[in-house]
């Protein structure tokens, strides 16, 4: 029992950081660090599920949803900053868990960021792939046949059956090779994609504001008694259910929009790659966390100040935004376009993300043997984990081929907040362990930051639903196997 617990020491955490020279390229500082953080949290998330989270639960008080989402993110957030500040070291929550809570607990870390890194960017790729498809149809007059941008579990109104999502493929395939040729120039392109679409965004709000209709906002949250609506796909959301009116259905908004704020922790995953990592790594985290933050409540107040509520379940969730514009901004439909645009860059810098995240954590996790070498392979020239990143294209493209977002959706969000409230707790053991290890940046208030931060993550979990939690169960002992069967004869951590 004492193997399965086992913790990696901390003197050689710091000494495989150490060796930049011979793994991965250290290139980033904090501007890039914080345009990573941004362009990883802004995306499918603030175009997506502030409508969704509006419509279904929230209603106007999704912005107190937002409110509560990133005050857990915030509390986490500190307790991240810690930790990447005394181990920079690629991993994220991986790696700090096998420092203080052994190396059981780091394995169910690592094989739930499976769900936020993977299984986010197959949910994003198919988003990417609708939005593609109503830009062409805008701009060209024409899209790509439904057959071939949806999955086979999807049927069209027309009655037309969806094969495979090829254009999420597409774009998968295009960021697994940017990524490949290295980070330092994924930075630059997301540098520009982060320019943009923050740029757009604040425009919406500018130009949304003198739009915004008071009868909209009153009253503020969805009462009991608001009866029911007709969702696009034919499902019915009655308001009278616990989840969905009131203060339960703000709380259950926080749980659907807390999708939007995954991402700051991507930025731990690249402190490899730091440049001074002790100071730009709190930096990168915090500031991308702020920035985002005050965008969000500006706009899901704008968003559903401009519409009601429920016109976002009528006219569907991806295209709730454009919706907005073209149905209640007369005189700005080119606005609707540009958000589009905006959108697709948003998307596809939060994929660049996710996938630059998933690879660094099982290259972590490669490096202490717990999954095989050809996850720390490096590119002869490139010097980036390429065969990991081709497996995981293949992986993630499967999903996004495949099986419907509505299928990975909030599992995405449940498997963050498992993650977080993880980091919350280590914080405090390693504050008992190691009390004197050098910290360039401290939670403050411990333990009473990591408590509220751990018990914020908590509710949020709960307001997810049952279903969410089956499938992290299972999930969880699809991992159990592959740890027991193959992890516990390979890890270098039991050698030690």
């Amino acid at each position: 029992m004492g193997k399965l617990f086992v913790k990696k020491p901390l003197s050689l955490l710091l000494a495989e950081a150490s060796e930049s020279e011979k793994g991965l390229k250290r290139t980033l500082g904090a501007g890039s660090l914080i345009a990573l953080g941004i362009g990883a949290i802004i995306g499918a998330g603030l175009f997506v599920r502030t409508a969704a989270a509006a419509g279904q639960h929230a209603g106007p008080a999704v912005t107190i949803s937002f409110i509560i989402a990133a005050i857990g993110c915030a509390l986490a957030g500190l307790c991240y900053a810690e930790f990447a500040s005394m181990i920079p070291i690629a991993g994220s929550a991986y790696t700090y868990s096998y420092a203080t809570m052994g190396e059981f607990i780091a394995w169910i870390i690592g094989w739930d960021l499976v769900l936020e890194y993977a299984l986010g960017a197959a949910t994003v790729a198919i988003g990417w792939s609708q939005y593609l498809n109503k830009l062409l149809d805008t701009a060209f007059g024409f899209s790509i046949p439904y057959e071939w941008s949806h999955s086979p579990f999807e049927t069209s109104d027309a009655g037309v059956h969806g094969i495979m999502n090829l254009p999420a493929v597409f774009i998968l395939l295009v960021l697994s090779l940017l990524l490949i040729r290295g980070i330092e120039g994924s930075a630059i392109v997301n540098n520009i994609i982060v320019i943009t679409k923050v740029a757009i965004v604040i425009l919406l709000i500018i130009l949304g504001w003198q739009f915004i209709n008071p009868a909209n906002h009153t009253p503020f949250t969805i009462p009991a008694d608001a009866g029911s609506v007709t969702m696009h796909n034919g499902k019915v959301i009655n308001y009278s259910d616990f989840w969905f009116h009131g203060f339960p259905g703000v709380l259950r908004g926080a749980g659907v929009v807390f999708f939007a704020f995954i991402g700051f922790d991507a930025v731990s995953t690249a402190a490899q790659e730091t440049k001074n990592p002790k100071k730009n790594m709190p930096i990168g985290i915090l500031a991308s966390l702020a920035i985002c933050t005050l965008l969000y409540i500006l706009f899901s107040y704008v968003l559903t100040g401009i519409a009601p509520y429920k016109d976002f379940l009528r006219e569907g969730g991806e295209a709730s935004v454009a919706y907005a514009i073209d149905t209640y901004m007369p005189g700005y439909q080119w606005l609707s376009t540009f958000v589009t645009v905006a959108i697709l860059a948003g998307f596809s810098s939060v994929i660049l993300v996710m996938l630059l995240g998933q690879t660094r954590v099982f290259y972590s996790m490669s490096n202490d043997g717990l999954v095989p070498k050809v996850f720390s392979n490096l590119h002869p020239k490139f010097r980036t984990p390429y065969r990991s990143q081709l497996l995981f294209f293949v992986f993630v493209s499967l999903f996004a081929a495949f099986v419907p977002d509505s299928v990975v959706g909030d599992m995405t969000s449940i498997g963050t907040l498992f993650a977080f409230v993880l980091v919350c707790l280590g914080v405090i053991v390693m504050r008992k362990t190691n009390p004197d290890l050098p910290r360039a940046f401290k939670t403050p208030a411990v333990p009473f930051i990591p408590i509220l931060g751990a018990l914020f993550c908590l509710t949020m979990i709960i307001s997810l639903g049952f279903e969410n939690w089956a499938r992290l169960l299972v999930w969880l002992l699809l991992g159990f196997g592959i740890y027991f069967g193959y992890s516990v004869k390979h890890s270098k951590a039991r050698k030690l």
